[in-house]
């Protein structure tokens, strides 16, 4: 890119990078509300489905030991199918995400457009996104498991096109060493977006009650979901919008900066020329990856994918949890992981600034660890006090995690090829998005009690750490420093 988001002096452009961050708002507000929501409605249509009851008591009829060995388990739950069909139709976002992100990450790599590389999958992926997303909840109040099921697949298609492209944005225009800070404030967005979608039902609810006089025992929140997935289409099209006609992605109708600048003064064309060298030099070094950078990146990517493997348990089934242990509607649950967000949102900043005093790594490192502590104080006191710890510090050592990771896998790569490494980090994690819920929903299955969450994540974070230790690069050191360790040998 001929053009960077960061000031004079080399500091990065907040104002700007904002502006950015609200294509991955549109984004975040829609996946607030899909997994708590969603989750619900599956709940609901698959409890009601004749052909999941006749599977389910099969099931148990080839197999009485299934429902003796759930009998037995925590709260004596009866067996039932019901989780585990909901962990596999919750996976259908990241099976497309791993199926397609990569290849539209690579497409908008070799995008020549007026409008730049990103933005033409963000303008004609969002709104699509949005409408899709608005249908879900009337058509799922028909009762057509059929009708839902088709709707949230062209919805995940959709959101697949754009996703890579807009978290591209950011590194695209943002110097190497300011990405951390970068990626903080689009998280920072994101975590808006998501606040947005978190609260949404609770607003929802209360101006429904107000509006229909129903009484407490006649309400049924199903009947609020068409709102709060409104809301979240709304906010999906104003967040487009604000990257359309704000951030001025440069023309890569013009192939290489040398050629574009042609007709300029010969000063110009010296810089050009400068920048292009340096491009070309960062090209090659995402083409040919050292052998000990590869092992960098596979332990990486391995680790993301445990650590989405915890996280993904709790974001996907928190609403039933807190349902059935803590006995709260889905708009309470969504206010609860509310604060998470919001404490995330409150260490986006400095959650960059300690990723680039202290290093990636251990910051990474750093927030995983306040994870499994805090969820494993929880399971064994069982303490409603400490679920709140759980979720204000857990939140900020997410964004602890998340701010960095990005950026550390880029740093592998090189700027060159951003879209690409974008769609390694992504299909990396939606592979554990995928795997995840299927394995969580037999352990559910199998425990049947939701309780069992906060013994799969803590053991999934564990995992991540021994992985991520063997990372040795993906820090933002000078271009001086990696080019003069090359020279040594030290690879």
């Amino acid at each position: 890119m001929s053009e960077f988001f960061c000031a004079p002096e080399g500091k990065l452009n907040y104002k700007r990078t904002i502006l950015t961050g609200f294509g991955f708002m549109a984004a975040s507000i829609a996946w607030a509300i899909y997994d708590p929501y969603i989750t619900k409605i599956l709940n609901h249509l698959l409890s009601d489905s004749a052909v999941i009851s006749r599977w389910n008591a099969d099931l148990i009829a080839r197999f009485p030991k299934l429902l003796e060995f759930s009998s037995a388990q925590e709260g004596g739950a009866v067996f039932t199918l019901v989780p585990l069909f909901i962990g596999i139709i919750m996976t259908f976002d990241n099976i497309f995400g791993v199926i397609f992100q990569p290849t539209f990450g690579k497409l908008s790599d070799k995008c020549h457009s007026k409008l730049g590389k990103r933005r033409p999958f963000i303008v004609f992926g969002a709104p699509v996104s949005a409408l899709l997303f608005a249908l879900i909840p009337f058509v799922a109040l028909t009762g057509s498991l059929a009708g839902t099921m088709t709707l949230i697949i062209l919805f995940v298609f959709t959101m697949s096109l754009w996703r890579a492209p807009v978290v591209a944005l950011m590194p695209d225009l943002t110097p190497h060493d300011l990405r951390s800070e970068g990626n903080a404030v689009i998280n920072l967005m994101g975590g808006a977006g998501g606040l947005i979608g978190m609260v949404a039902g609770t607003i929802v609810t209360i101006i429904y009650k107000k509006i229909t006089g129903v009484s407490e025992a006649d309400f049924r929140e199903i009947n609020t979901f068409p709102y709060v997935f409104l809301i979240g289409s709304v906010v999906m099209i104003i967040g487009m919008l604000v990257l359309l006609f704000t951030v001025k992605e440069p023309d890569s109708r013009l192939k290489i900066i040398g050629e574009q600048n042609k007709a300029a003064d010969e000063k110009a064309k010296k810089e050009a020329l400068k920048e292009a060298k340096r491009l070309e030099n960062e090209k090659r070094k995402a083409e040919k990856l050292s052998g000990a950078e590869r092992r960098s990146l596979v332990f990486m990517l391995m680790g993301l994918f445990f650590l989405f493997c915890g996280t993904n348990a709790i974001t996907t089934f928190f609403a039933l949890f807190a349902a059935e242990i803590l006995g709260k509607t889905t708009a309470q649950a969504t206010v609860m992981m509310a604060i998470f967000a919001v404490c995330s949102a409150a260490a986006a900043i400095p959650a960059g600034a300690v990723g680039k005093k202290i290093g990636r790594k251990k910051t990474i490192l750093m927030g995983l660890v306040v994870f499994m502590i805090v969820f494993l104080l929880y399971v064994f006191t069982r303490s409603f006090v400490l679920i709140w710890a759980a979720l204000i510090l857990g939140g900020a050592a997410n964004m602890m995690i998340t701010v960095n990771t990005l950026p550390l896998v880029l740093e592998i790569g090189g700027l060159d090829k951003v879209g690409t490494f974008t769609g390694y980090y992504y299909t990396a994690t939606f592979s554990a998005q995928i795997a995840s819920p299927i394995i969580y929903g037999i352990v559910r299955m199998l425990s049947g009690t939701y309780m069992s969450l906060f013994y799969y994540s803590p053991i999934a974070f564990l995992l991540s750490i021994l992985c991520i230790i063997f990372v040795k690069h993906g820090e933002a050191l000078p271009d001086e420093v990696i080019k003069a360790a090359k020279e040594a040998g030290d690879d």
